[in-house]
């Protein structure tokens, strides 16, 4: 027969597995202190880019406002996946704003439709 040590080590590991599963842990890897200086480092990182930004265009004049400056192509967005995006209603919800979902939806699709169809 099995010990009766051996069962309740067994029993209690199955039950700290149990717990730990049906638990989120959270670790904080920094201070809340340490947190706000990174913030205000990038805070005055930011201020230092944009006043070298400034300085930058009052020694070489207007730009031309067509071309992106050094700053915007960084900000752009590039998708390398399709995205979806989508929202969940319930039907008290859907009833009360179908008309309104239903002219945004329209609209759209036809200006979707226009865009193809002038390309």
């Amino acid at each position: 027969m099995v010990s009766r040590k051996v069962v309740a080590a067994l029993l209690l590991v199955h039950v700290a597995t149990m717990l730990a599963s049906q638990t989120e842990a959270f670790v904080p890897i920094f201070t809340h202190s340490e947190l706000q200086r990174f913030r205000e480092k990038e805070r005055n990182k930011g201020q230092k880019k944009s006043l070298i930004v400034q300085q930058r265009s009052e020694e070489e004049g207007p730009l031309d406002p067509t071309e992106p400056t050094e700053e915007e192509e960084n900000q752009v967005l590039k998708l390398t996946a399709p995205v979806e995006i989508g929202m969940r209603m319930s039907s008290r919800q859907l009833e009360k704003y179908r008309a309104a979902l239903e002219g945004l939806l329209s609209e759209v699709l036809l200006s979707a439709q226009n865009g193809m169809g002038g390309r």
